[in-house]
C-alpha cells in the first residue's frame, strides 16, 4: 500500500512472536522497575504494562491509603480500563479506527483484550497532566522458559465532551532486554472548543518494533497539539489520520527524530479538511547518523466545500554521514478554492560554513557538530506547551546527541 511504501511491515511482523492470549501473569512493580527519563512533571501518574491498564495504583486521601482513586482528578473525570466502561465502550470504541481501512488497526483490534479509557465530561478542565508508561515485559511468572519474541497490542481510548481540556503524555519504554512488537491504536474525540494535547515520546531498545496508528476527530471551534518524540527505538512506524469536522478547528503537530546505528523511524500523516475555516500546521524534523533510515509521508487533503483553509507542511532533514537515508514526500490534495496551503521539504547535512567559523574560534569539531544538531532539533522542541517536558527534553536531547544511554542511574537494562 502507498501509505506503508517505506516500512516494511511484512518484515516486522515475519518472526514467531507470542501473544499473551491466556492472560500470564507478568510479575512487574512499575514504581520499581521504571525509572522515567522525565521526572517531576507534577503529573497522575499510570502505568500500561504491555496491553493491560495497571491496575496497582495506590493514592493518599486525608491521610488514607485509597485504590484506584486519584484525588488529582476532577470529579467525572474517568481514567481506567476499557473493561469498566461498557457504555463509553459501545458508543465510541471503534468508530475512528476503521479497520477495513487498516490491516494493522483490523489486527489490533482483532488481539487487543484491555485498553485505556480517558474521558473528560463537559466544560471540565484537568489542570494537572496525565502522564502513562508503556512498560514492555516479556518474563510470565512461574514461566517454564523465557519468551523469546512477545507482540503486544495496546489500545487508547480519548473522549473530550465539549469545552473538555487535556494534556497527556505517553512514554514508551522496555523492561526487558527481548525481542518485541508493539501495536498501538489510539482513538481520540475532541468535542466542540475542547482541547487536547497529546504527546508520544519513545526510549525503548534497538529490538523494539513499534507501530502506533492514531485517529483523531476534531468538532468546531476545538484545538489539538500532537507531538511525536523518537529518542531510541529499533523500527517505528507511526501514522496520524486527523480529521477537521467542525469549523473553526485547528491542530499544530510535531514531530523530532533522532537516529542512529540501524534505527529505521517512518512518520505518515494525513489531515482531512472536511469544512471550512480551519487551520493545521506540520513541523517534523530529524536528525539521522550512522545508518539510520528516515521517512516522513504527510497528506493534506481538502475537501470539496472546505474554503478559507489554511495548512502549513514542513519536513527538515538533517544527514550526519553519508549512509544515513532520508525520504521525504509531503503532498496537497485541494478541491476548493479559496484556501492558504504550503507544503516544503528539505534534506542537507551540517553546514560547512558554520563548522569551519566554530573551529576558529577553539570550538571542537565534535563539540561544533553537537551545537548545530541541538539548535536544529530545538525549533520542535521549544513548540511544546508542556513546559516541564520541554525543558527537560532539551537535556535529554542533548544527551542522546552525546552518544550517552538514554535510561538513568538505577537501570540495569543497558548495562
Amino acid at each position: 500500500m502507498e501509505r506503508y511504501k517505506y516500512t516494511d511491515v511484512q518484515k516486522l511482523f515475519a518472526p514467531d512472536y507470542g501473544v499473551n492470549l491466556n492472560r500470564l501473569q507478568i510479575p512487574v512493580d512499575p514504581y520499581e522497575a521504571f525509572r522515567c527519563d522525565v521526572p517531576n512533571l507534577s503529573t497522575s501518574l499510570y502505568f500500561v504494562v504491555n496491553d493491560a491498564f495497571y491496575r496497582g495504583e495506590r493514592y493518599e486521601v486525608r491521610g488514607e491509603r485509597i485504590p484506584h482513586a486519584n484525588p488529582h482528578l476532577p470529579e467525572g473525570v474517568i481514567v481506567g480500563s476499557l473493561h469498566d466502561y461498557p457504555e463509553l465502550l459501545a458508543k465510541y470504541y471503534s468508530k475512528l479506527a476503521k479497520t477495513s481501512e487498516d490491516a494493522i488497526t483490523a489486527l489490533n483490534t482483532m488481539l487487543a483484550q484491555d485498553g485505556m479509557l480517558v474521558y473528560v465530561p463537559k466544560n471540565i478542565k484537568v489542570d494537572r497532566a496525565i502522564q502513562v508508561i508503556n512498560i514492555l515485559k516479556a518474563t510470565p511468572q512461574n514461566a517454564q522458559r523465557v519468551v523469546p519474541d512477545l507482540m503486544v497490542n495496546r489500545r487508547v481510548l480519548i473522549v473530550l465532551e465539549e469545552g473538555a481540556e487535556i494534556k497527556m503524555l505517553f512514554c514508551d519504554h522496555a523492561a526487558d532486554d527481548k525481542n518485541f512488537l508493539a501495536t498501538q491504536v489510539i482513538e481520540a474525540y475532541v468535542g466542540e472548543n475542547a482541547s487536547l494535547d497529546l504527546y508520544c515520546m519513545e526510549e525503548t531498545h534497538h529490538k523494539n518494533v513499534r507501530v502506533s496508528n492514531v485517529y483523531i476527530d476534531q468538532q468546531a471551534n476545538s484545538r489539538v497539539n500532537h507531538n511525536v518524540i523518537t529518542l531510541h527505538n529499533g523500527t517505528t512506524r507511526n501514522k496520524l489520520d486527523l480529521t477537521f469536522s467542525g469549523e473553526g478547528a485547528e491542530c499544530q503537530c510535531y514531530g523530532c527524530v533522532i537516529a542512529d546505528k540501524q534505527q529505521h523511524v517512518d512518520n505518515n500523516t494525513l489531515i482531512t479538511h472536511k469544512v471550512p475555516h480551519c487551520t493545521s500546521n506540520e513541523l517534523y524534523k530529524y536528525v539521522l547518523d550512522d545508518k539510520a533510515v528516515g521517512a516522513f509521508a504527510g497528506r493534506v487533503l481538502v475537501e470539496h466545500g472546505a474554503q478559507k483553509t489554511i495548512s502549513q507542511m514542513t519536513n527538515q532533514n538533517l544527514s550526519a554521514t553519508k549512509e544515513a537515508r532520508m525520504y521525504t514526500q509531503p503532498m496537497l490534495e485541494i478541491y476548493a478554492d479559496d484556501v492558504k496551503c504550503a507544503h516544503g521539504s528539505t534534506v542537507g547535512q551540517l553546514n560547512d560554513a558554520a563548522l569551519f567559523y566554530m573551529r576558529q574560534r577553539g570550538i571542537s569539531l565534535q563539540e561544533a557538530k553537537l551545537l548545530l544538531q541541538n539548535a536544529f532539533i530545538n525549533e520542535v522542541i521549544d513548540k511544546m506547551q508542556l513546559e516541564p517536558l520541554r525543558d527537560r527534553l532539551h537535556y535529554l536531547v542533548e544527551k542522546r546527541f552525546r552518544g550517552e544511554l538514554n535510561k538513568c542511574a538505577g537501570c540495569k537494562l543497558c548495562k
